[in-house]
């Protein structure tokens, strides 16, 4: 599918040129230099340190005196002190690692013509081909979900024409074991970070088999000479377990699928590579249509997307969001963290952890409507670990039940508030987890048993949350305190305050889907008595004096230091929630609008990405596209679609994707709203297999912004009004049944 397609005519000059591989587990960046070829590597498990908890003793014996703060609105003082005693011990977590490099010196002329560099997103495998020599070169890569390994080919039109060095590098403390001259290995270690001990240990290795020609080896090197095709399987691995267990053999993992590899032949590998990946990309398709522009290399097509017409770029782009996810985030793996799984620093920028105040949760909102349910699955694992981790920094910090997050995570599940006051002091990360996860289970098939699945941790945040809320001073009110508004300072210098808006949208959110669970898993009279108690008492949003929707209780909005935040934090409650909305909160929807116009567009590459959901919302589809604009420009997006924060973010990718499809659809509790937000610049294209709440797919076509062909299955009952503009269309379907209709027919 040519559509699915990035190509270059000149080879990577940097990492964020370099094309992604992943299945899940383990990553590549493919950077296509004819002459020195080079596979930077990462294993999702590798981190720096080990298992930690950090948590600090001496942090509850002064929370009620930070609260008193803050409520007699001493907040600079507030902040010091919470910076002093009430962070977590180490102040900062662990570093996302990469793992090495695999190095192809190619033995052949320097120069070289008709050069070709691709990633076809249907087929999860790049290539290189250029001629050298009169010879015409080729080199594909894949790594395969199936035999859990990569591939790397190489062959030439001429026989005995592949003479190449190959070796393998890596940052890391470790040594080099030559097997015999087709076995390479790099064994190593971890590195330690911020006083805690490193404990992981680590192996990556190849096997190199040859058709035609010799293999030798020296000095670290496997010579292949005179060969007609290379092939070089690669694996790594690490001595993790669990959070909590770092007792695995990485040597004997590698070993082990290596050799199970090497018995295969590439073809039957490569076919099930595409086979099992096809059963996950090909279950979503989207056409926006086509110009002349399509016809560029995806460089020139970034460059050029601000100013010409090219629907085809915002649809690769969506399709390259879902690749990601395939390729980072498969069941049995880690989450995709800041950089998916795509690392190649030691010091990595935020230490490409797991940040829970937006970039984690936006990571997630593209899976589902895009038709990966089973790519959700590490996520609930990790919100399953978490709250046994969380539960130790909530008795310990708050003295209270169940389980908190605040606003980072890293493989060790690591839970206490970090960095500082005025970043990490937010205690609702865990409550917008559950919430996020809740909605989700509404997309699936089965929603009831991921459901009941995640009641207990649900149950336990929910716990954590009735125990932090505290009364706000002569109101009615409850609110968290300590609590800061993600990541911004308010006009007192300071960003520690009580109840901001978004921890009243977020809890509101989740203890709203949490309750019809609870009763009906039955027997939770308790918890439903204590959500009806706690739900009336949440601070309503609030409108400011310039009619924008407040950030915090009070009206600051419009002095605070950093006018043109990232953070759209209040704006929670229009997206990714559905508590503001044009039909049923006119007035908060207008105020929002005007946040969203004080705030302006232009943003980090995720905060852009968030920026389209929410003119998406707002019905704004020719804003919407504007916004769309800034995210896919060479200032917001890499070379190679990377979103560029900068530097890269894979939550720009993720989140800039779910706009564009909540451009075209939106789906809620009894309503699938059509094209809400289409752009007068895509008056036809179509969708298919959009996954909607209410456990429902959607094929869909439309022409001069018109709905034309609709066909809606649905996996449960449901009863639901298909909507386009302001005409309804009720309709009733049983399970396994589907509705299909012309759209003229059924909007009139």
């Amino acid at each position: 599918m040519a559509d699915n397609l990035l190509w270059y005519d000149a080879p990577a000059r940097s990492w964020t040129d370099a094309l992604p591989l992943g299945n899940g587990r383990l990553g590549a960046m493919v950077f296509g230099d004819p002459v020195s070829e080079r596979l930077q590597i990462n294993e999702s498990t590798f981190w720096a340190g080990g298992p930690y908890r950090p948590v600090n003793p001496d942090a509850y014996r002064h929370l009620e005196r930070v609260r008193e703060l803050i409520f007699a609105g001493h907040y600079v003082e507030a902040e010091a002190m919470a910076e002093e005693h009430l962070m977590a011990r180490p102040i900062k977590q662990m570093s996302y690692q990469p793992i090495g490099n695999l190095h192809v010196d190619l033995l052949h002329s320097q120069s070289v013509t008709n050069y070709r560099r691709t990633l076809d997103l249907d087929t999860a495998i790049t290539t290189t081909s250029y001629i050298a020599d009169g010879t015409t070169f080729f080199r594909e890569a894949f790594i395969s979900a199936i035999d859990g390994v990569l591939l790397f080919r190489l062959s030439a039109d001429r026989p005995h024409s592949v003479k190449c060095r190959i070796s393998l590098g890596s940052p890391q403390q470790g040594r080099l074991i030559a097997g015999n001259a087709s076995q390479l290995t790099f064994c190593g270690t971890g590195k330690a970070e911020w006083g805690i001990a490193a404990a992981l240990r680590f192996a990556f290795g190849i096997r190199v088999i040859n058709n035609g020609g010799t293999l030798s080896f020296s000095d670290g090197v496997i010579s292949g000479d005179d060969a007609d095709e290379l092939l070089i399987l690669l694996d790594a691995a690490t001595s993790f377990r669990r959070y909590d267990d770092v007792s695995g053999d990485p040597d004997g993992t590698i070993a082990a699928r290596l050799s199970k590899a090497s018995a295969r032949s590439p073809e039957l590998m490569r076919r099930d590579h595409m086979a099992e990946h096809q059963r996950l990309f090909r279950a979503f398709a989207i056409d926006l249509g086509s110009t002349s522009a399509a016809n560029e290399t995806t460089d020139r097509r970034i460059a050029g997307f601000g100013g010409r017409h090219d629907p085809a770029l915002a649809a690769l782009y969506v399709q390259f969001g879902r690749y990601l996810m395939i390729a980072s985030s498969r069941p049995g793996t880690q989450p995709a963290n800041l950089q998916g799984i795509w690392n190649e620093e030691t010091d990595p920028p935020w230490g490409s952890k797991y940040t829970t105040n937006i970039n984690l949760q936006m990571n997630y909102w593209l899976p589902a409507p895009a038709n990966l349910p089973e790519c959700i699955e590490p996520l609930v694992e990790m919100a399953q670990e978490l709250s046994e981790t969380g539960r130790v920094t909530a008795q310990v910090h708050y003295r209270a039940r169940g389980w908190v997050m605040h606003h980072n995570t890293d493989l060790w599940r690591a839970t206490g508030p970090i960095d500082g006051a005025k970043w990490g002091l937010w205690p609702t990360g865990g409550a917008w987890l559950m919430a996020q996860l809740l909605d989700i289970a509404d997309y699936l098939d089965d929603a009831d048993s991921l459901r009941r699945r995640l009641f207990p941790v649900a149950k336990a945040a929910a716990e954590f949350v009735f125990d932090v809320l505290v009364p706000l001073p002569d109101t009615k009110y409850l609110v968290t305190n300590p609590s800061l508004s993600p990541e911004n300072v308010h006009p007192h210098g300071a960003s520690l305050c009580a109840g901001p808006a978004m921890d009243s949208q977020i809890i509101r959110d989740f203890l709203s889907l949490l309750r019809p669970l609870a009763v009906s898993i039955g027997g939770e009279d308790g918890l439903v008595a204590e959500i009806d108690r706690v739900l009336p008492r949440l601070p309503s949003d609030r409108i400011g004096a310039a009619g924008h929707l407040q950030e915090w209780l009070e009206d600051w909005d419009l002095q605070v230091p950093e006018i043109h935040h990232r953070h759209v934090s209040h704006l929670y409650g229009l997206y990714p929630s559905w508590q503001i909305d044009m039909d049923n909160t006119p007035n908060l929807a207008a105020a929002a609008r005007r946040s969203l116009e004080i705030r302006g567009d232009d943003a980090t590459g995720w905060g852009i990405g968030w920026r389209i959901n929410l003119w998406a919302r707002l019905r704004d589809g020719d804003h919407a596209l504007d916004v769309v604009k800034l995210l896919i420009s060479p200032e917001r997006t890499y070379t190679n679609l990377f979103d560029a924060h900068p530097p890269f973010q894979i939550d720009g990718n993720f989140g800039g994707a779910a706009g564009i499809l909540e451009m075209l659809v939106q789906s809620r509790a009894g309503e699938i709203h059509l094209l809400p937000a289409l752009p007068k610049a895509w008056p036809r294209g179509s969708v298919r297999g959009l996954r909607l709440r209410g456990g429902m797919l959607l094929d869909l076509d439309w022409e001069n912004g018109r709905p034309m062909k609709i066909r809606l299955t649905a996996s449960r009952d449901v009863s639901t009004v298909l909507r386009f503009g302001g005409r309804r269309h009720k309709i009733e379907l049983p399970a396994g049944e589907s509705f299909g209709g012309d759209g003229g027919t059924v909007f009139g």
